[in-house]
């Protein structure tokens, strides 16, 4: 989402850097071209006014200027002000004085709340939370539905009623359930429309009546810009809002929102949403979004997904197999998948220091995801046996493996040439030359 504006400031940094010395004027001009990438980004203007006065306020102390590296003690400033604006640290869900705790989810038709609220029934499960999911929205007419079904497919008990029983009593009933299954929360996914109105507002005021939730919690979709921000203004006001959850994180908005939100209402950003998946949820750190927005990467999250999807024996077995030179595709095919249940490669990519601004030298189609598909389909027309051991893959079985892929006989023998060069690299570092062999390769 933050594409552009991440080029932009680093291109303004990178100038920076380039220079021995840093003047007031080079630090006003830098300043200027940072203004008008916030703004191209619908950051709002009085959010994007006091991010630059605070920046150009610490920069132009004297020893930042005349530090041995003012362009990097800038982009320092930068990040810790954007840390600040984006709400300075980690605000998770807090549970009320006895189980279980309610969380109201609202927002507009369109955020994702429904999934939200089920991807945030995941999050608390795999905490050791147990939740109950209540089906609250009796607007919509597939949102019971769609709630149950995404109950099912994460676990977790979902409360439902005839619609004819009113949206204030299956509510109060849904979180009577939750005590009676010893829960740890309950849940509320409420009614939503396409615009605020008063009778939209008259139902959730008599919802939070009627379960007094320890969180409200407000789904808004990042990719509507300022309308986000005027929707959470709204709703805090009238209903009192303790966080929001930020949606499609993933797509190609400006990002305004995100960076506007919470300095306008006051209102902590308390999750992400990346993707559609119901594990596509994240605990939001203000301090890994700076860093990912200015091109810094964010290790520590990449490290989290790597450990919720990698099994540690089978990371042990794995070594084994490629000290031992027998890894093979059905071993690299399981791979290929772990990598795909971690994120988008976009997303990945953006986490590790200094590979955002290389997206998008790489091929295109989700970062070449499209060629990760085809080796899949590849693998997967190959028999067991040819998948252990590819060396008898000849030529008819090539032929009978495009087919079955609908590929070509030289994806295959791409793919084959390939895998055959990393097995031979694993041999010889397995014997010890493969250091000076790789030193080779990069000269």
């Amino acid at each position: 989402m933050f594409e552009t504006l991440s080029e932009k400031l680093n291109s303004v940094f990178r100038g920076l850097g380039n220079k021995g010395r840093l003047t007031e004027k080079d630090v006003d001009e830098a300043l200027r071209v940072v203004r008008l990438a916030l703004l191209e980004a619908d950051v709002n203007f009085k959010v994007a006014r006091t991010f630059v006065s605070q920046i150009r306020e610490r920069a132009l102390e004297q020893d930042v200027l005349k530090s041995l590296s003012p362009g990097q003690q800038v982009v320092k400033i930068t990040n810790d002000v954007l840390t600040e604006i984006l709400g300075g640290g980690i605000q998770r869900v807090k549970p009320g004085p006895r189980p279980p705790s309610a969380i109201l989810m609202i927002g507009l038709n369109g955020s994702g709340k429904t999934t939200t609220a089920a991807k945030l029934g995941k999050h608390l499960k795999e905490a050791g939370q147990v939740p109950v999911l209540v089906a609250a929205d009796l607007q919509r007419p597939a949102a019971i539905q769609q709630l149950e079904t995404l109950g099912k497919q994460i676990g977790v008990e979902v409360y439902a009623d005839d619609p004819s029983t009113g949206t204030v009593a299956v509510a109060r009933d849904g979180v009577k359930r939750a005590e009676e299954a010893r829960a740890a929360w309950a849940i509320v996914d409420t009614a939503g429309r396409f615009q605020i109105d008063d009778e939209l507002m008259s139902e959730l005021e008599e919802v939070k009546a009627a379960v007094s939730p320890a969180e409200t919690l407000l789904v808004v979709d990042a990719m509507t810009g300022q309308d986000a921000v005027n929707a959470a203004q709204e709703f805090n006001e009238r209903i009192g809002l303790t966080g929001l959850v930020l949606t499609k994180l993933d797509g190609d908005a400006r990002g305004g929102a995100a960076l506007s939100i919470v300095s306008v209402t006051g209102v902590p950003i308390k999750f992400l949403g990346t993707g559609e998946r119901v594990d596509a949820l994240e605990e939001f750190h203000p301090d890994r979004l700076a860093s990912r927005i200015l091109g810094m990467g964010d290790m520590l999250t990449l490290i989290e997904k790597a450990e919720s999807s990698f099994d540690e024996e089978e990371a042990q077995r794995l070594e084994k197999k490629m000290r031992e030179a027998t890894f093979d595709l059905e071993d690299f095919l399981g791979q290929l998948q772990q990598i795909k249940n971690m994120g988008s490669l976009s997303q990945l990519m953006e986490m590790i220091p200094g590979m955002s601004s290389l997206k998008n030298r790489l091929p295109t189609g989700e970062l070449g995801e499209d060629q990760i598909k085809k080796v899949e389909a590849v693998i997967h027309s190959m028999t067991p046996q040819e998948r252990r051991r590819p060396e008898i893959i000849g030529g008819s079985r090539k032929r009978r493996i495009a087919r079955g892929s609908g590929t070509t006989a030289q994806d295959v023998n791409q793919l084959l040439n390939q895998f055959r060069q990393t097995r031979k690299l694993m041999r010889q570092m397995a014997s010890g030359k493969g250091l000076q062999n790789m030193t080779k390769m990069f000269r």
